[in-house]
């Protein structure tokens, strides 16, 4: 496992799916606009590895010693053009587009279409054979493309776990929308493990309705299809971690793989043994 090993996986990825919507293309020609986000997570001998396209987040919760508190600190580094930094980037990358990012009803976007700025697919912003008739007008861009506007290569960290760290929050933009990461960490570590995943999604939903001045129970009635207009898609893992193993493995006394999730039944060992189980909800 390393950096280079989840770089390489991430390309075959974007590789794969560009020859589905090679193959799709004369007869789905929308595939085209088709595209992910993906955050992963790996822990492997006490490291672990984040790597991030688009705007999902990874945060750890860490116990402070002296007093016992959690901390929230942040994994994952965004690409969405609302962030000025990733705004310069775009605009470094593509200094003869004036129009690289746009402010369009308030939001930037890149060209004026997407809020990410990385991801896997949305290849009518890669390839120019893709960005043309029979793709909606709506997505077809005035000049031909040059260079790919949006890229597929993940920003990687990696770190090395402590005892005292707690669980890893995974979720995508919806969550972080209506909580910030202490408020996250906070709701997980004050109740019980078990429904941690699906207790944070109530929670953005709930803010979500408060928001928009509707009971959650009338937002929830909501269509899935109309609830976009009032919320963006929410999913969400969280990992916890066993100290006892994490201190096993940063001295090299552990097996390098094991987790037990939810509700989900794995033979012995067959997965990694830092995460004692996980929790997952989305809606």
């Amino acid at each position: 496992m390393s950096v280079d090993v989840i770089r390489k996986a991430f390309q075959a990825t974007e590789e794969g799916f560009l020859s589905v919507v090679t193959r799709q293309w004369p007869m789905k020609p929308q595939i085209a606009a088709v595209g992910s986000c993906c955050l992963i997570g790996v822990i492997c001998g006490g490291t672990l590895y984040i790597a991030n396209l688009g705007d999902s987040r990874a945060v750890l919760g860490r116990v402070v010693k002296a007093t016992g508190e959690v901390l929230s600190i942040q994994l994952s580094q965004e690409h969405n053009a609302c962030i000025e930094s990733v705004r310069q980037e775009l605009q470094s990358l593509h200094p003869d587009d004036p129009h690289i990012v746009v402010l369009k009803h308030n939001v930037w976007r890149v060209k004026g279409l997407i809020q990410i700025s990385r991801s896997i697919g949305d290849v009518y912003l890669k390839k120019a054979e893709f960005n043309r008739e029979p793709l909606y007008s709506k997505f077809r861009l005035r000049d031909p493309i040059k260079r790919p506007i949006l890229s597929a290569d993940p920003a990687i960290s990696a770190i090395q776990l402590q005892p005292h760290d707690q669980f890893i929050i995974f979720a995508s933009d919806g969550l972080w929308e209506h909580l910030s990461n202490q408020e996250a960490v906070d709701i997980v570590q004050n109740h019980p493990r078990s429904g941690s995943a699906k207790r944070l999604v109530k929670t953005a939903l709930q803010e979500a309705a408060k928001k928009r001045e509707m009971r959650y129970s009338d937002l929830k009635k909501i269509d899935r299809g109309v609830r976009r207009h009032f919320h963006d898609d929410i999913t969400v893992i969280v990992v916890f971690l066993d100290s006892n193993l994490v201190s096993k493995a940063t001295s090299g006394k552990c097996p390098n793989i094991s987790v037990r999730g939810g509700g989900i039944n794995l033979p012995p060992n067959s997965l990694a043994p830092y995460a004692t189980a996980t929790e997952a909800g989305n809606t």
